[in-house]
């Protein structure tokens, strides 16, 4: 325990020791992270202004999107600052918060994903039920259970990291805090808690992505004797939802799934479930998806016009 002091700050090494390329990739992930900002302000403002919002389905992408927000801004604005900077570090406290902060909101994101599962399976399979399974109040518990799922996720990973003795090395070789990582560079044998970590992210990641794709499986075979525009209805709301998961899921369960090693291309798997998949998720589930497109068209191009008549 009192090891763990010696180490007070930590030295991210980032993504590229070249200048340059460190330049690129500022002003790369500065419009990455501005459009994350604008599509998922655009879909939560839309769904909360529209009709759409009492609807359960929404209201789940209500929720992703602001997960979104919260999630990467716990990775890219830390990760631009230093791309400027000459120095990359993070001290020891802000390192366990962002590893614990970071863990709790990817732990929502992905229990949200499964609740959209649930939403579309009840909504495709038990119809005439759908009203009453999918309640408000149910939508609201699903939630809480998203958010207490995770918490409890985030707390594992923090407590198995907290009491990790650090005495030597200092430098993450990524450009956040996360488990495997810092057990790289802890003074101890991490071969025990290794195998926690695997239990608790990788399988984790693992049982709730062959559940996401069960489910999808269930949806396409009950619908395939739908007639052709409920089947097709049914195809565009899941091929969202499938490729959302994919995006997510198959990074990280490249790197949570396996015993405690870092490899180069961690990283860039890494930006694909900090960025990639927040940037596109409201533009899978914009442009395929014509209920938010009519959603979008009344929000923001009819009020205006409406407005301009009055006054006219």
């Amino acid at each position: 325990m009192e090891n763990r002091n010696n180490v007070t700050v930590f030295i991210l090494l980032g993504l590229s020791q070249n200048k340059n390329i460190e330049i690129l990739y500022f002003v790369l992930f500065l419009l990455c992270y501005i459009v994350i900002w604008m599509g998922n302000l655009l879909i939560m403002i839309s769904i909360t202004c529209s009709p759409l919002v009492d609807q359960p389905m929404y209201f789940f992408l209500n929720c992703l999107s602001l997960s979104d927000l919260c999630y990467t801004s716990t990775v890219v604005p830390k990760l631009m600052t230093d791309l400027l900077a000459e120095r990359k570090t993070i001290s020891y406290n802000n390192c366990m918060t962002q590893l614990f902060i970071l863990h709790f909101l990817g732990g929502i994101e992905i229990f949200i994903l499964t609740g959209m599962a649930y939403d579309r399976y009840v909504a495709i399979c038990k119809p005439l039920r759908y009203i009453i399974i999918m309640s408000r109040q149910k939508c609201n518990r699903i939630i809480l259970a998203c958010c207490t799922g995770a918490f409890v996720h985030s707390a594992s990973q923090f407590l198995l990291t907290i009491f990790l003795p650090f005495c030597g090395p200092n430098e993450i070789d990524h450009y956040f805090c996360d488990v495997y990582p810092l057990l790289k560079l802890a003074c101890t044998d991490t071969y025990g808690i290794g195998l926690l970590v695997i239990v608790n992210s990788g399988l984790i990641a693992l049982v709730t992505f062959v559940i996401l794709m069960a489910s999808y499986f269930m949806i396409l075979y009950t619908i395939r004797a739908s007639p052709a525009e409920s089947r097709a209805k049914a195809l565009s709301t899941c091929g969202s939802h499938i490729t959302v998961v994919v995006l997510f899921f198959v990074p990280a369960l490249f790197i949570y799934i396996r015993p405690a090693t870092t490899f180069p291309e961690d990283k860039v798997f890494a930006l694909f479930y900090t960025i990639i998949a927040p940037m596109f998720n409201p533009l899978i589930y914009t442009l395929r998806n014509m209920e938010m497109k009519n959603a979008l068209r009344k929000v923001w191009c009819q009020k205006p016009f409406l407005i301009g008549r009055q006054v006219i």
